[in-house]
């Protein structure tokens, strides 16, 4: 499954996942990691869920997104949670269609893995295609 947390910046969006990677971490009976572009939400999230920054693994483009995930998965079996806060800014690319596409491979790994994901995503909801929702559930 995956789950969108969308807004604008100054919204709350970080706020809400770090919530729910805490809460995860405490519900769940595997591992939870949360994926960050830069390290800034080491005092927030529970320790006992595994932080990695992208910009440690110099991740940009949804396709070496889509590839790093995979790997957290293919190395993890015991993974069931992954929330990955700045979507856009990891990926570097804003654009609705290929959010859409990068979505859609996200769906089939985590049904492959048995995975939950989520992402925030800094826009407004109006500007997200419809259709990404058949197989995206809208969290706010």
């Amino acid at each position: 499954m995956v789950s969108l947390i969308i807004g604008h910046k100054g919204t709350g969006k970080t706020k809400v996942l770090v919530e729910k990677v805490n809460s995860a971490v405490h519900s769940s009976n595997g591992n939870v990691v949360c994926v960050e572009k830069e390290t800034k939400l080491t005092y927030d999230v529970n320790y006992r869920a595994r932080l990695v920054a992208t910009d440690t693994f110099s991740i940009s483009g949804y396709d070496a997104f889509y590839g790093f995930l995979s790997g957290i998965c293919a190395g993890d079996h015991d993974i069931t949670d992954i929330f990955v806060d700045a979507t856009f800014r990891i990926a570097g690319d804003r654009t609705p269609a290929a959010l859409e596409a990068f979505l859609k491979k996200i769906d089939e790994l985590s049904k492959i893995s048995d995975t939950h994901f989520t992402f925030t995503v800094s826009t407004d909801l109006e500007e997200l295609p419809e259709s990404m929702f058949a197989f995206c559930e809208k969290l706010n």
